[in-house]
């Protein structure tokens, strides 16, 4: 287990502003993400989860505070670049025009790097090269997401985002994946972020944990620690199924 830290999120704000109001919907969070782990965000619906994640690879613009990678602060870095290097993977699967390969190698082409082999991650995500040739849009919901975390890996990114990845899965499918990724984790070091909300899930793939609720930080720390001895009022409520969240 590593102890750098790939990302590290230093007293973020995001500030929603409707009809004179201004929401915050990420209130001054501060987190360390290790290389090479899985790190579980978890919360209700609605406490910040996925906002959180879409800043770690500025598709969603901070109001306050500073995000790093390897000690950059992203706002400093090009913006193709930074997505290169921190992949995301949303909920529901959006394709660019084409075929599935088409998709996989788009990343590559748009940074102009040697293309390589679709079939290589397809196979990683448990789908066969009979898939390349296909419309992503007539694919299974499962399917399309698997496509979708193919085509993330064909950047070769440092950090991978993963927002409900498995939402759409089949307890199979689902396993696959997970093991998929613990497997990427060990061997090549990536760095995952991990939107869930099952729980069990959580357990069986994430070294670190981050409860939010509304927009703050509850616990931050260890999985095993967590899912054993919440240290928070909080804590113990979602364990327990009682902290509610807003649609």
């Amino acid at each position: 287990m590593s102890d750098k830290v790939k990302i590290k999120v230093e007293n973020i704000s995001l500030l929603l502003e409707e009809n004179e109001n201004t929401q915050k919907i990420l209130d001054n969070v501060s987190l360390k993400i290790h290389e090479g782990q899985v790190h579980a965000l978890l919360g209700p619906s609605g406490s910040g989860k996925s906002t959180l994640l879409y800043t770690l690879n500025r598709l969603r613009q901070i109001n306050e505070g500073n995000i790093y990678i390897d000690n950059i602060e992203t706002r400093s870095l090009n913006i193709l670049e930074m997505r290169r290097r921190v992949g995301l993977v949303m909920q529901k699967a959006i394709f660019f025009p084409g075929t599935v390969c088409d998709n996989i190698l788009y990343g590559p082409r748009l940074i102009k790097e040697e293309l390589p082999d679709p079939n290589h991650y397809l196979q990683f995500v448990g789908l066969s090269s009979d898939f390349g040739n296909r419309d992503p849009n007539t694919l299974s919901g499962g399917q399309q997401q698997r496509v979708s975390i193919a085509r993330a890996l064909a950047n070769h990114p440092e950090v991978l985002l993963l927002d409900e990845p498995t939402s759409a899965l089949d307890a199979q499918a689902c396993e696959h994946l997970e093991e998929v990724v613990t497997n990427l984790c060990k061997e090549q070091r990536l760095t995952v972020v991990w939107v869930t909300h099952d729980l069990h899930q959580a357990q069986r793939v994430a070294e670190n944990v981050t409860l939010l609720y509304q927009g703050k930080v509850q616990e931050n720390g260890k999985a095993a620690d967590f899912f054993e001895h919440p240290l928070t009022p909080e804590g113990r409520a979602y364990l327990e199924g009682r902290l509610g969240g807003v649609e």
